[in-house]
């Protein structure tokens, strides 16, 4: 071991807990050290978990930082399902306007209905007069794009 670069060691070093006051000696390099939570007052030992230490008010900022976040998933779900909802106008989705107003006419005029009329297959939908191949292909695509499920029937391609 080298001389002179050694730390001088202390062995009855005295140790103090600022929060609970408690003081024991123990062997280390400072002659004096403060803590600001020891083993007697820690609620991770002491079994006292719902108390915890407050310092400068973090526990109350990491709390309503929780709460902004949780409030942001209620938003983002509560949008995701609006816009699942089965009373959705059809004239919210991307259509021309003469497949909505065939729609209208045939006296479907939100999604849920739709997926009704969906559920007799595609012929169900193609039977309606001024409501083409290319209407049904684009609402079962915007259907789909906004999370909507479409029965079975729809999926089958009838020529």
């Amino acid at each position: 071991m080298r001389e002179k670069i050694q730390p001088k060691y202390y062995p009855n070093a005295k140790v103090t807990c600022a929060s609970c006051g408690t003081e024991w000696t123990t062997g280390s390099t400072s002659p004096e050290i403060r803590t600001e939570v020891c083993s007697n007052c820690h609620p991770f030992y002491t079994g006292q978990q719902a108390r915890i230490l407050d310092r400068e008010g973090q526990v109350d900022r990491f709390y309503k930082r929780l709460q902004s976040r949780q409030d942001i998933v209620a938003e983002k779900k509560a949008a995701s399902e609006a816009k699942t909802s089965p009373d959705r106008p059809i004239a919210e989705f991307q259509l021309t306007t003469k497949a909505v107003n065939a729609l209208a006419s045939a006296g479907i005029t939100t999604a849920g209905e739709a997926l009704e009329r969906f559920e007799g297959g595609e012929k169900a939908l193609l039977e309606i007069e001024g409501f083409g191949r290319k209407s049904l292909i684009d609402l079962k695509k915007q259907l789909r794009q906004s999370g909507y499920t479409l029965p079975a029937a729809a999926e089958e391609i009838e020529v």
